[in-house]
């Protein structure tokens, strides 16, 4: 019999499958870029409504109308796709570099989520336009905002792991399960006798 050798290491306790994240982050930009876009048409649907009423022709106003829709879908479309890109960017970087650093130094606290925001924060701080003094600016200010914003959550997360974890580090069989499992053994244990 062969036993088979597998690679990949083990998952430390109250790391984020990099995967789930992204394309939480991909739909949760596409909705905010998508609803912002949608708020911000409402003012040219007011146009519209202006041109409708000074226009006798039906088949002007059904033009109009069917040209309005058209351009407002279009908007609405380009600020879901480009607000996905954006936040599933960044969450993507975020927990990838996360990850990585969890795997890398083999604990995982809250200096990896404080690093790992305050990297992805310059980094797309330096990717904006404008000029080299400007990008600077915004890579320190990035850097530090991300940390900043980042250790209480990173502290709150790892308390909210531990409390989950809890009574989940014993070695005893019948401690570890609960529910379902153990009535059925418990159920088991009295046939048996």
């Amino acid at each position: 019999m062969e036993s088979s050798v597998t690679n990949r290491s083990q998952k430390m306790a109250g790391t984020v499958n990099w995967g789930t994240a992204t394309v939480i982050g991909v739909f949760a930009g596409m909705f905010y870029g998508g609803s912002k876009e949608a708020a911000a048409s409402v003012s040219k649907d007011a146009e519209v409504m202006l041109k409708l009423g000074s226009t006798p022709d039906k088949r002007e106003q059904y033009r109009l109308m069917r040209d309005a829709m058209e351009k407002r879908f279009i908007r609405v479309t380009r600020g879901s796709i480009v607000g996905g890109i954006r936040l599933g960017m960044f969450t993507a970087a975020f927990y990838g570099l996360q990850n990585l650093l969890a795997e890398k130094r083999g604990v995982h606290d809250v200096y990896n989520v404080v690093a790992a925001g305050s990297a992805t924060a310059a980094t797309f701080g330096l990717i904006m336009p404008g000029s080299l003094q400007w990008r600077a600016r915004n890579v320190m200010l990035g850097s530090a905002l991300g940390a900043a914003v980042c250790f209480p959550l990173g502290w709150l997360h790892l308390k909210l792991v531990e409390k989950a974890n809890e009574g989940t580090g014993t070695t005893d069989d019948n401690e570890m399960k609960g529910g379902v499992g153990a009535a059925i053994e418990r159920l088991e244990g009295h046939l048996n006798k």
